[in-house]
């Protein structure tokens, strides 16, 4: 696999964990104003663009966009996963983890020629 390939994946990584903070991080924060967290929320988004964007345009070099939207989703389950452990204190459920995984089959499927 491309050096750009392994780049991609490094930095889709590093943009799922931005923007599950963005999308997550505000809920152990319940008492702040709505507006307030969206902002902020706003705010860690834009450094994940920063980085999902270069993943994409260097991935697609390698990869197709389905490829890279399935390694997308499947890469977000795994953040999400330990976020919800380390983060919210929430340990992913034996149900939520089967469901985790039949989407990580999909995932398989999309690269399986």
């Amino acid at each position: 696999m491309p050096t750009s390939a392994y780049a991609a994946i490094g930095l889709l990584i590093a943009s799922n964990v931005f923007m599950t903070f963005a999308w997550y991080g505000h809920l152990k924060f319940k008492a702040a104003p709505l507006w307030t967290v969206i902002l902020i929320s706003w705010g860690i988004a834009f450094f994940e663009y920063c980085l999902q964007v270069p993943a994409n345009r260097m991935g697609h070099a390698t990869f197709s966009a389905a490829q890279l939207k399935g390694m997308q989703e499947i890469i977000t389950l795994l953040v999400f996963a330990v976020f919800s452990w380390a983060y919210l204190g929430e340990p992913i459920t034996a149900k939520q983890a089967a469901g985790f995984v039949l989407i990580v089959v999909a995932g398989v499927l999309i690269f399986s020629k």
